[in-house]
């Protein structure tokens, strides 16, 4: 069974990262699905997108003050990967970005917008 990694980025624009807890394991499925949650604790509703290398995902739309949940895709997420995130409010100009973080296959990562 694969492990699941709980990684949380805080911050007023998605910079920072919280914790990281993974036991000790050799073997990774490759197979494993990835997860991304996001907490969207602010009134705007954001398009998601993971940052990986030189592309642009787009993941999908959280309403505000919801929760939605995310598979990413195994193209991106193969082996150990570092990726950042972006949440785009619709209707704004503004689009931060997390911290980089490493992420492997199996992981389940967590994304908190806070209220503005």
């Amino acid at each position: 069974m694969a492990s699941i990694v709980v990684r949380t980025l805080l911050a007023a624009s998605l910079a920072g990262l919280a914790g990281c807890n993974r036991p000790v394991e050799t073997d990774i499925d490759p197979n494993a699905p990835t997860m991304l949650m996001v907490e969207n604790q602010a009134f705007p509703d954001m398009t998601i997108y993971v940052l990986e290398g030189g592309r642009r995902v787009r993941l999908g739309t959280v309403t505000g003050n919801s929760t939605n949940r995310f598979t990413l895709p195994k193209y991106l997420v193969r082996t150990l990967t570092t990726l950042r995130f972006q949440a785009d409010p619709i209707g704004s100009n503004r689009a931060p970005v997390s911290d980089e973080i490493t992420v492997s296959p199996g992981d389940q990562v967590t994304l908190r917008i806070p209220p503005a």
